[in-house]
């Protein structure tokens, strides 16, 4: 069954707004972890926050992964059509592609962020 326009766009913006949503808890938990403990508050790190970092750790690479995955899968076909009718616009294409892999190495590097202030 081939789903309309309409459909597309709606599931865009419905996993854009989830996006925002994870990132939003994942930027919260990194403040919350980067402020530094008093003595007194070391040793009370609750489970709960250890948990929300791994969790959020692995939400934001997933979720960069797949991002960059499906840019990817969209941008590249395009850069190659390009590429094959005008072989000029090799530097423009390169730029997309490689655009596109940023959004997988950003979200490693938050991940590696969280995840090394677990304790």
């Amino acid at each position: 069954m081939k789903t309309t326009n309409s459909h597309k766009i709606t599931l865009f913006w419905a996993l854009v707004i989830i996006m925002g949503i994870f990132m939003a808890i994942s930027s919260i938990t990194l403040v919350k972890a980067t402020v530094i403990p008093s003595k007194a508050q070391v040793s009370a790190i609750e489970s709960s926050d250890i948990g929300m970092l791994a969790i959020s750790s692995a939400i934001s690479i997933a979720a960069c992964g797949i991002g960059a995955g499906y840019a990817l899968a969209r941008s590249g076909s395009a850069a190659i059509s390009a590429l094959v009718e005008k072989p000029e616009t090799f530097f423009k294409a390169f730029l997309v592609v490689t655009l596109c892999e940023a959004i997988a190495i950003y979200g490693l590097v938050i991940s590696v962020l969280l995840w090394i202030r677990i304790p």
